[in-house]
């Protein structure tokens, strides 16, 4: 196995390694490169570079053509660097402090999102990270509705859209059981063959599972086949386009077919791999890389 990097793209490794080294020039000229504004999967590569937050700054008082692209930059690492500080536990383990923190840098990350939505109202990559704040500023369901509606209108098929909302529909976050699910069964049937959107099913049942006591609940003849007929609709189905970050989406259904045990489909899904892991979305699981490589040597 091994961990894929800057998806697996050279043009997007460009980025990345500009961002690292606060060359904000080089990142300029990378940028017609990649979809900033389309392709969050990319955006998302940038949001995790440590750093970015000590020098964007800068970079966002060009008046010129590239300023919306820095201020979704900032935006975007804002809100990474926002759930940095609270981290990945409870809610009653995180302590004041971090909550002051994480929400002082949500706040900003909102300031700079919604100005590059002004700036360029046809992307979608900036309301992806919104509806990801507004989960965790607790904004309340009218203004992420409303969020949730700006980005489909801009992109009723995007899926990282879809699988932000999954996360709002989890009963942690206030949603109920089997809204999630059934979101994502809905988006499933607009999906045309072979679009990544299928990948929301997949998702859906992963969130099942982390919410429930029991893991082996996937572990049914009907997941097993509505997770098979999701594969041979999306990523299996020949009309399916392999773009930089496709190993997520195998990933997504990997780790989804292994948690329900399936013994067939997951072969096909593991032999596209061939070893190539993304950390989402196995962080869920206590010994990613062990899980991953004990699932794909299984299968």
């Amino acid at each position: 196995m091994y961990t894929l990097r800057a998806l697996g793209d050279a043009r997007v490794l460009a980025l990345v390694e500009a961002a690292g080294a606060g060359d904000w020039p080089a990142l300029k000229a990378a940028l017609p490169l990649v979809e900033l504004g389309r392709d969050h999967q990319v955006l998302l590569e940038l949001a995790q570079v440590d750093g970015v937050q000590n020098w964007i700054g800068q970079a966002i008082e060009d008046e010129g053509a590239d300023r919306a692209s820095a201020l979704l930059i900032a935006g975007a690492r804002y809100v990474a660097w926002g759930w940095e500080a609270r981290t990945a536990d409870v809610a009653a383990n995180v302590t004041p402090e971090q909550w002051r923190t994480f929400f002082r840098r949500l706040r900003i990350a909102e300031e700079y999102l919604l100005e590059a939505v002004e700036l360029r109202p046809d992307w979608v990559t900036p309301w992806g990270r919104l509806l990801a704040l507004g989960r965790g500023m607790s904004l309340g369901a009218e203004v992420n509705g409303a969020r949730l509606a700006d980005a489909l209108h801009r992109d009723p098929l995007d899926l990282e859209t879809h699988l932000e909302w999954l996360s709002h529909l989890q009963p942690r976050w206030g949603g109920a059981p089997g809204q999630a699910l059934a979101f994502a069964r809905d988006a499933l049937a607009r999906a045309p063959r072979g679009h990544r959107l299928g990948c929301v099913i997949a998702m859906a049942h992963i969130h099942d599972w982390i919410e429930a006591d029991d893991g082996e609940c996937l572990e049914t003849p009907e997941i097993q086949a509505e997770l098979r007929r999701a594969v041979d609709h999306s990523i299996l189905h020949p009309a399916y386009a392999f773009r930089p970050g496709w190993q997520y989406d195998f990933n997504l259904f990997a780790m989804a077919l292994a948690l329900a045990d399936e013994r067939h489909t997951i072969r096909r899904v593991f032999r596209t791999l061939d070893g190539a892991y993304t950390v989402r979305p196995w962080l869920h699981l206590a010994e990613v890389e062990k899980e991953f490589t004990r699932h794909h040597r299984r299968a």
